[in-house]
Parts: structure tokens; C-alpha cells; sequence
């Protein structure tokens, strides 16, 4: 327990650090910008024009701001839709919106920003955490503060950096070993598990980098294939090698898995050595590729599941066109998805092994190498 309070101090520690850190780029803020909640009084549609499905124009709103600095106040505010479904949303009286404005003495013109969502947002994010806490009880509070170091992580340090041009493959390796070894040292403890668990899964997610280095030229992608890659491009990043962020990115999306994969058969490791002392180090990989086995069944479906999700209209779009499938199957954006889920999938498949190797070594060096009983005593 005392190892548990010491990983969690040093965590909560480096969320904390992490929240206050600047990223470098808060001088893009205009600095006299004011965001508040608001909520509509008054629309004007007049300027609106429909081609078919979508709406183009302005939407002029009369709104009063519900907090900030000038609460109770009614200003003017504008909703330019771009004639793009996935962005555009069209108020109606009474709903709330994020809003943007300037104040220099004076009510002045706002821009709407979307309905305010962040209440909502922080309420399912609490939620979760009582949930989580409440059925996992102390675990769960590991896990929780592992994903909040998580996305600290990712926000903070992996992002800033692949803006200001650092190399994205080694900048990616070091952040998700970072975050492997939250989700390894925090979930599994500070012991042979936890051990296990990150050295396993760091292992299948180096063995994933190499291919997708590997087939990213071979197949002939290129990051653009990404949403707002080429908005990127345009908005003041020209220099970024948007190919090397991409495959950075499929080792960043299949790390969790790995992750998931590599605690499971540690974890079962761990337990068949505490009920069975004197199996034997080959028995106890076996047992581990057995375990590994199972479960490599079931998750690499999940990746299929997960990745593919996120495209069913775009599946509808091929079938319903007539696609013939060789040509499906030959688009650039649809084989980076194969790339995705193949490399993350072989990533996923490999972690078994290298798990279970590192598990009966971990588990039993120090049984037979006195030196062995020396350095890993901490453990």
C-alpha cells in the first residue's frame, strides 16, 4: 500500500505540473477575447440560403451573456455557417451557445462558437469518475488519475511538440512509454506486474512502429489523409512532415489496447505464481501464450470494431455508389485505416509473446540468481 501511495503522489504530482505547463502557443490567443455561456434571446434568419441539404449565410442573434466578466448583458452576436454540415448549427431562441467578443467600453459583435456543451461535458466526465471509482474502488482511482495524466500528456507535451517541427516518432515513442508506465505502475503497483506489464507492452508497440514506418512508404500514404491535416497546412504549419505525425499516430491510437492486452496476461502471470509457487519458469510462459491467446481473439476484432466505427458513412457512401471493391480497397484513406488496424492489430498479436517471455523471466530470475534477489528487491 505504501508503494501505491508513492506512485500516486509522484502522478498526481505530474498532473498537476503538467496543468500549469505552457504549451508556447498561448500568445496565438487574442488577448483582449472574452468566451462566456449565453443564452439566445432574439434570431434573425433573413440572410440564410439553402442549395439542397445545407444552409449557407449569417444568422444574426440578440443574446444576453451568463457569465464572465459582463454577466446580464445583451449583445449582438453572429453565427456564420460555412455550408459544411459537420461544423455549421443553427440556434433557436432559449438554447445556450458559446460566444466570443471583444469589449473595449462598449457592447460589442460576438461570434456564436457552438452550443455550450461544457457543463454537460464536465457532468459525463464526473460521472464517470464516481462510477469508475465506485465499482473499482481504489483501482479505479489509479485509473482515473492515469487517464487524466493521459490526456495532460497528449494536450501538454505530445501536440506542442509535433507544432514546433520536433521529430513526431521519437517525441511519440516517449510520451506513450510515459503513459505505459502510468497505466502499468499505477494500475498494476509498483512490483513485478507492473514490470511485466510495461515491458511487454512497450515491446509490441516498438515491434508496431517499425511497421508502420515500414508500409507507410510502401503503401504510398501520406498524412493528408487525416481531418484538418491540410487545414494544418494553411494555417501557419507548412513545414510539418504530416506523414511522420500520421504513423505516430497509429502507434498512439493501438497503445491502449497493447496496454489492456499486456496488463491482462501479466496480471494472470502474477496470480498463477502466487497460487503455484514451484511451476516451472517454461510452464509459467506457457501458461502466459495461453492466456494471451485467448484474449488476442477477441481483441483484435476490437480494433476492427474500433476503428472502423468512426467510417459507416463513408462505408454506406462506397456501397451504395457501387464501388467495385478492388477500387474501394485502393483509395488512399481507406488503405490508411487497413494500415491502422494491421499494424496496431500485429502490434496487439506480438505483445503476447514478448509478455510472457518477460513474465517468466521477471517471475523467476531472482528464484534462481541470488544477484537477481539483490536488484529486483524493491519488487
Amino acid at each position: 500500500m505504501n508503494r501505491d501511495i508513492v506512485i500516486v503522489a509522484v502522478f498526481f504530482i505530474c498532473c498537476v505540473v503538467l496543468f500549469f505547463w505552457p504549451t508556447g502557443f498561448e500568445k496565438a490567443k487574442v488577448s483582449d477575447s472574452i468566451h462566456a455561456k449565453a443564452v439566445v434571446l432574439a434570431t434573425d434568419n433573413e440572410d440564410f440560403q439553402r442549395f439542397t441539404l445545407i444552409q449557407v449565410g449569417t444568422q444574426m442573434l440578440d443574446i444576453k451573456l451568463l457569465s464572465g466578466p459582463h454577466k446580464g448583458m445583451v449583445i449582438k452576436a453572429i453565427n456564420q455557417l460555412q455550408g459544411k454540415m459537420e461544423f455549421d448549427e443553427v440556434h433557436r431562441v432559449d438554447e445556450k451557445v458559446l460566444v466570443e467578443y471583444r469589449y473595449r467600453g462598449e457592447a460589442t459583435t460576438g461570434y456564436t462558437r457552438g452550443h455550450y456543451r461544457l457543463e454537460l461535458e464536465l457532468l459525463l466526465a464526473g460521472l464517470f469518475a464516481v462510477f469508475l471509482v465506485s465499482v473499482a474502488g481504489w483501482t479505479g482511482f489509479k485509473a482515473m488519475l492515469s487517464f487524466v495524466f493521459a490526456a495532460l500528456a497528449i494536450w501538454k507535451i505530445l501536440i506542442p511538440l509535433f507544432l514546433k517541427n520536433v521529430h513526431p516518432y521519437p517525441v511519440a515513442i516517449l510520451i506513450v512509454g510515459f503513459l505505459t508506465a502510468s497505466v502499468s505502475f499505477l494500475v498494476g503497483g509498483l512490483n513485478k506486474k507492473g514490470v511485466v506489464t510495461f515491458l511487454g507492452s512497450f515491446s509490441g508497440l516498438i515491434f508496431a512502429c517499425v511497421l508502420a514506418v515500414i508500409f507507410s512508404d510502401l503503401f504510398y500514404i501520406h498524412g493528408a489523409v487525416r481531418p484538418f491535416s491540410e487545414t494544418l497546412l494553411y494555417a501557419g504549419f507548412p513545414h510539418l512532415d504530416l506523414t511522420k505525425i500520421f504513423v505516430s499516430g497509429i502507434i498512439i491510437a493501438c497503445s491502449g489496447a497493447v496496454m489492456d492486452l499486456a496488463m491482462d496476461i501479466s496480471a494472470s502471470m502474477h496470480e498463477i505464481m502466487e497460487r503455484k509457487r514451484d511451476i516451472g519458469c517454461w510452464q509459467h510462459m506457457m501458461s502466459g501464450l495461453r492466456i494471451g491467446r485467448s484474449v488476442i481473439g477477441t481483441m483484435t476484432t476490437t480494433l476492427l470494431l474500433a476503428y472502423s466505427g468512426g467510417y459507416t458513412a463513408m462505408l454506406m457512401f462506397y456501397m451504395g455508389q457501387g464501388t467495385p471493391l478492388c477500387q474501394f480497397f485502393n483509395v488512399n484513406y481507406v488503405a490508411a485505416e487497413i494500415l491502422n488496424i494491421f499494424v496496431g492489430s500485429f502490434g496487439l498479436v506480438a505483445v503476447a509473446p514478448f509478455t510472457a517471455l518477460i513474465g517468466a523471466f521477471v517471475f523467476h530470475f531472482p528464484h534462481h540468481k541470488k544477484i537477481g534477489r539483490k536488484y529486483l528487491k524493491l519488487f
